[in-house]
């Protein structure tokens, strides 16, 4: 007895009834579709070629491969259903096999994205502090100088207090970076820009650029405050973290365009952004140029914990903060007080001060602040330190 079915040739829209027999002929049989008016042969199908297309459990969609994408008979009923797929067991023994294919597919891609997430989380930063050292301090530099223009951009411009190289101030700061960096073998020259902002941060950029923003001047209370922050600064130019976080940030892309010798691709958003992947690697980064401050403090006689004690006072830890410290770019400031405290131990005596007094007046009067000036302080989620 056939079985009444809708046919769809998969090139028009129309539907056709038709009557499906089954004969056994080649090795599997044919599916033989008939048009349920005339009886004349519409389509024959070898069963070893149909598969089931997903419906619903009281409709059959049986296609077959070779033939047009659409094409395709469609039998309704649970009985009918049943029938035929008692007649054709090879369409349940393929139905199993793909359900089997799909089912390694998605074991494949679970397994394939996991192995992602590690190279993120392992292998892109791993990578990066290895290929850093690579790259040349000239497409660096480069970097650096976009980097600057993007975060003058964000920052609606970064005017320096004090653009004369010769002034007491800017000759004693230069003199403070060369003896940080002194035994470094930074492959950068060097540059400490105190700038106007409103903002409280102070940072490093790629190819040897520091800045160190008027906000968070007015806020440093004692030189030791100002040498611990500016020395931990330097570290990161020392350990070449900015283009470590770049790489490391950018991924494949970055990776990719140092082996083309082309880093002008590199999406500099990426690397400014903050992700809790970036984070693993940032707060590695604070530690190392933490224990940079401490070893400049060996040669100068200021206390690195001075720069824990200015952090604190423009963001202080809370039980929001403290909740949050694991996606924190930066430890705790009174971890790291305790950290730079225990580095501080064992200093020579007899060091010399980072800055004579008429020094540390020019420096904290470059932008105009107040030596007594007492800034209130602020939420810690508003301050950027890097």
């Amino acid at each position: 007895m056939p079985v009444l079915a809708r046919y769809y040739d998969g090139k028009v829209a129309a539907v056709r009834p038709v009557h499906l027999h089954y004969l056994a002929e080649y090795e599997s049989g044919a599916l033989l579709i008939n048009d349920a008016i005339d009886g004349s042969e519409v389509a024959r199908w070898a069963a070893s070629d149909l598969y089931q297309r997903h419906g619903s459990d009281d409709r059959l969609r049986l296609a077959a491969t070779g033939q047009p994408d659409g094409a395709q008979v469609v039998v309704e009923g649970t009985n009918t259903i049943a029938r035929i797929r008692a007649t054709l067991p090879a369409l349940q023994s393929r139905q199993r096999r793909e359900a089997g294919r799909q089912m390694r597919l998605a074991v494949m891609a679970t397994l394939a994205l996991a192995a992602v997430i590690l190279a993120y989380l392992f292998g892109v930063p791993l990578l990066a502090s290895r290929i850093v050292a690579l790259v040349p301090p000239a497409w660096e530099q480069r970097l650096g100088a976009t980097l600057a223009e993007q975060m003058e951009s964000s920052l609606g411009g970064l005017e320096l207090c004090d653009p004369d190289p010769d002034s007491l101030a800017n000759r004693a700061l230069a003199r403070f970076g060369q003896a940080a960096l002194a035994g470094s073998d930074t492959p950068f020259t060097l540059t400490i820009n105190i700038a106007r902002s409103d903002v409280p941060n102070a940072f490093a950029l790629p190819g040897g650029q520091v800045y160190f923003l008027s906000a968070l001047l007015d806020q440093a209370r004692t030189e030791d405050e100002f040498a611990g922050v500016l020395a931990h600064e330097i570290g990161h130019v020392a350990h070449r973290h900015g283009m470590e976080q770049l790489l490391s940030s950018a991924g494949t892309g970055a990776l990719i365009g140092f082996i083309l010798g082309d880093m002008t691709g590199i999406s500099v958003a990426a690397g400014l952004g903050a992700t809790i992947i970036d984070t693993r690697f940032s707060r590695q980064a604070e530690r190392q140029a933490d224990v940079f401050a401490a070893q400049v403090a060996q040669r100068l006689d200021f206390e690195p914990a001075g720069l824990a004690d200015l952090l604190d006072r423009v963001g202080r830890d809370d039980d929001f903060a403290r909740a949050l410290a694991l996606l924190s770019s930066h430890p705790l400031t009174a971890d790291r007080k305790a950290a730079l405290n225990q580095l501080s131990l064992g200093r020579p005596a007899g060091l010399a001060r980072p800055f004579s007094l008429a020094e540390w007046l020019a420096i904290k009067t470059m932008c105009g602040g107040d030596l007594e000036r007492r800034s209130t302080p602020i939420d810690v989620g508003k301050t950027l330190m890097k």
